[in-house]
């Protein structure tokens, strides 16, 4: 049974570049990197209220063979903001993917594709919002 998102990973051919390219976007560095022969292979970002995981592959590690098309899998990452953060992704150089749609009312989705071929989902949600709110305090039990 599902119970819960854990890590969302992405390929990328150019793992320096999508270091960099999310490291501005986030306003963080990866707090991890794994190298291969000496090269950086895998890196990851933990964002959010909850720490979820956010990974990079190099490509050549990939097991099948990627098409040049988004996929057909979106993850959706909460956003309290969702036109700015919009305005952000394309001032990095992503490009729309999916407008703004709301689905109800407090439950808003839109992405875009990363300038590595990844679909980036984003959402407003109130549900998340309101779990955040009625979350312990951090040190008390989380």
């Amino acid at each position: 049974m599902l119970r819960g998102l854990t890590t969302v990973n992405f390929f990328t051919p150019d793992l320096a570049a999508a270091r960099d390219w999310y490291t501005e976007l986030l306003g963080i560095e990866p707090y991890f990197v794994r190298e291969v022969d000496g090269a950086p292979a895998y890196i990851e970002f933990r964002l959010g209220d909850l720490q979820h995981e956010l990974g990079f592959i190099d490509a050549r590690f990939a097991p099948t063979d990627r098409s040049e098309a988004p996929g057909n899998t979106f993850t959706y990452w909460a956003v309290d903001d969702l036109d700015a953060t919009l305005v952000r992704l394309a001032e990095l150089g992503a490009t729309p993917l999916q407008p703004p749609v709301e689905h109800a009312p407090g439950y808003v989705t839109a992405s875009v594709v990363d300038p590595f071929g990844n679909v980036l989902g984003v959402m407003f949600n109130q549900h998340y919002l309101d779990t955040v709110a009625n979350l312990p305090p951090k040190g008390e039990g989380r």
